[in-house]
C-alpha cells in the first residue's frame, strides 16, 4: 500500500508497500513522571509497522513525542531529527548508540521511491514535518506553533492536489496549568476553556489551506492521583467534531488508514487503554520527603546558571515536603515572582536531567505567581528560557541567547523578522487589555483575520 495511519498521540505512519516513515512513536508507557497514558491502544498491525518502520522521526525532546521508554525499541532503526540549534537529542541519542541523521532545515529528502520529507525547526525547538506520499500532503504540525514557518508552508501546501492537517487541537490543557492563589485555590488560567473546537480546526485549515483534516498530537489522560484533577480540562474525542460546518474541507476521525492509491479513508477504532490510577510513590515520589540542603543548593544552582531569568523574575520560591528555600534572581526589579510546591523525586530528578518543562506539564506540581504576570501563564517569562533555551537549546546566558536567535534568523531573515514584529505587536495588546474584555476579543478577530489573510 501507499498511504498513511494515524495512532496513539502524534504518530503518522508512512507505507510504500512496506512501513517507511513512523513520527513521534509514544508506544503507551507513562509520561511526565508517570502523570500521562495513551486513552487508546496502538492496534498490535500499527506497533508492528512502527517498529518495522526504516525511519523514525522525533520532532522533539517532550516524552509523549521522545518518549524513553519506548525509545528502548528503535535501536537499529534510523532516528531522523530536526535541525535544533544546541542539538541536544542528537548529541543525547548517539552517545546511547542511536543511528542518527539531522534533517537539514528546508529540504525535501526522499525516503523511498514515492515518499519525501521535509523538516522545518523552529527557536522552540519545535518542528514540522511535511511528507510527500505519492503526490499526497501531510503536514506535520504535531504541537508546534508558527513561529516564522507559516508562509513557507502555505506556499508548499498550494502546490499540492491534497493535503492532510495533522495539528493539536483542544482546549488548552497540554501546558502547565496548576496554579494557585494565596489560600491554595486552584485557578483556571484564561487558556485553558471549553471553546469551540470545530471553529478552531476550520480557522487554522483555512489557514495553511489544507483540503482534509485530522485531529492530532492531542490524545493523553492523566493518570497519577495528584494529577486526576487534570481529566476534566482535556478534550473528549467528541469535541472534535462539534460546531464545524466547513462542507469543502473535510474533518476525519483522528485514527484513519489513507490508500493514496485509490483515495479510500478508513477509521481503524483503537480500543480505549484500560483505566489505570497511579500512585506518586510509584514514581519516587512520596509528598512528605524533606529536600536536604545539600538538594536545596543543586536546585538553586540549576535556576542561577540561567542567567538570562535575572530580568524576568525577582525570585523563586521552593516548597518540598515541609521544607522551603527561595532563591533570588533579581538583577532588575520587575516585581514578579514564583513559588514551586513539588515532590522531591521528580523535582530533584527535572533538575538533574535538565527536563523542568516535563515536570511543568504534568500537572501535580503547584505553582504560585506573585506581582506582576500577564496572565495565569508561566510564558513568557519563564517557560522558554528555562524549558527551550537553556534545558534543550544549551543557552543560559544574554550573550548565548542573542547568538541562539542570530541562528535561526539567518536561516529565513525576512520571516524570522516578520514574526518578531507580529509576536511583539500582540504582547503589547496583551500588556495593555485584558483577556475577557470586549476590546481584546474584538481585536484578536482582527488579528486572526489578518494572519489568514
Amino acid at each position: 500500500m501507499l498511504g498513511f495511519d494515524t495512532i496513539g498521540n502524534a504518530t503518522l505512519i508512512a507505507y510504500d508497500g512496506e512501513p517507511v516513515i513512523a513520527t513521534d512513536p509514544w508506544m503507551g508507557e507513562p509520561a511526565y513522571f508517570g502523570s500521562w497514558g495513551l486513552p487508546f491502544d496502538i492496534p498490535e498491525e500499527q506497533r508492528l509497522a512502527i517498529l518495522r518502520s526504516k525511519y523514525v522521526w522525533l520532532s522533539h525532546g517532550h516524552p509523549d513525542h521522545l518518549n524513553p521508554d519506548s525509545l528502548n525499541s528503535f535501536q537499529g532503526q534510523k532516528i531522523l531529527l530536526p535541525d535544533h540549534e544546541g542539538n541536544r537529542i542528537r548529541d543525547d541519542l548517539t552517545e546511547q548508540g542511536f543511528d542518527v541523521t539531522v534533517l537539514k532545515s528546508g529540504d525535501w529528502i526522499s525516503l523511498s521511491d514515492n515518499i519525501r520529507v521535509y523538516c522545518i525547526s523552529d527557536y522552540f525547538q519545535d518542528a514540522v514535518l511535511l511528507v510527500d506520499v505519492g503526490g499526497t500532503l501531510l503536514v506535520n504540525l504535531n504541537d508546534a506553533t508558527d513561529r516564522g514557518w507559516g508562509r513557507r508552508v502555505k506556499r508548499i501546501v498550494r502546490q499540492a492536489d491534497r493535503s492532510f492537517l495533522l495539528k493539536l487541537f483542544g482546549y488548552g490543557d497540554v501546558d502547565m496549568m496548576n496554579f494557585i492563589d494565596d489560600n491554595a485555590n486552584r485557578i483556571t488560567p484564561d487558556s485553558v476553556r471549553k471553546r469551540s473546537i470545530g471553529q478552531q480546526i476550520a480557522f487554522f485549515a483555512k489557514l495553511y489551506g489544507t483540503t482534509d483534516v485530522v485531529p492530532f498530537s492531542c490524545f493523553h489522560i492523566y493518570q497519577r492521583r495528584d494529577s486526576l484533577w487534570a481529566n476534566t480540562r482535556t478534550t473528549p474525542l467528541e469535541a472534535f467534531y462539534d460546531d464545524y460546518s466547513e462542507a469543502d474541507i473535510a474533518l476525519h476521525p483522528a485514527f484513519i488508514r489513507y490508500n493514496a492509491e485509490t483515495g479510500e479513508i478508513s477509521e481503524l477504532n483503537p480500543s480505549e487503554s484500560v483505566e489505570r490510577v497511579y500512585e506518586p510513590e510509584e514514581f519516587g515520589d512520596n509528598w512528605t520527603d524533606p529536600l536536604e540542603k545539600m538538594e536545596m543548593a543543586e536546585v538553586e544552582a540549576y535556576f542561577r546558571q540561567i542567567t538570562t531569568l535575572e530580568n524576568q523574575l525577582d525570585f523563586i520560591n521552593v516548597r518540598v515536603g515541609g521544607t522551603e528555600g527561595t532563591i533570588d534572581m533579581s538583577r532588575r526589579r520587575s516585581n514578579r515572582g514564583l513559588t514551586f510546591e513539588a515532590p522531591r523525586h521528580s523535582l530533584l530528578t527535572a533538575i538533574r536531567y535538565e527536563i523542568f518543562d516535563d515536570l511543568l506539564i504534568g500537572n501535580f506540581m503547584k505553582t504560585r505567581l506573585h506581582g506582576n504576570w500577564e496572565a495565569e501563564s508561566l510564558h513568557p517569562h519563564f517557560t522558554p528560557y528555562v524549558a527551550k533555551y537553556a534545558d534543550n537549546g544549551r543557552v543560559k546566558s544574554d550573550e548565548e541567547l542573542d547568538e541562539y536567535f542570530k541562528a535561526y534568523r539567518r536561516r529565513a531573515p525576512i520571516s524570522f523578522i516578520a514574526h518578531v514584529l507580529e509576536r511583539e505587536s500582540e504582547r503589547r495588546v496583551r500588556k495593555l487589555v485584558r483577556p475577557d474584555s470586549p476590546t481584546f476579543r474584538l481585536a484578536k478577530k482582527a488579528y486572526l483575520f489578518l494572519k489568514r489573510a
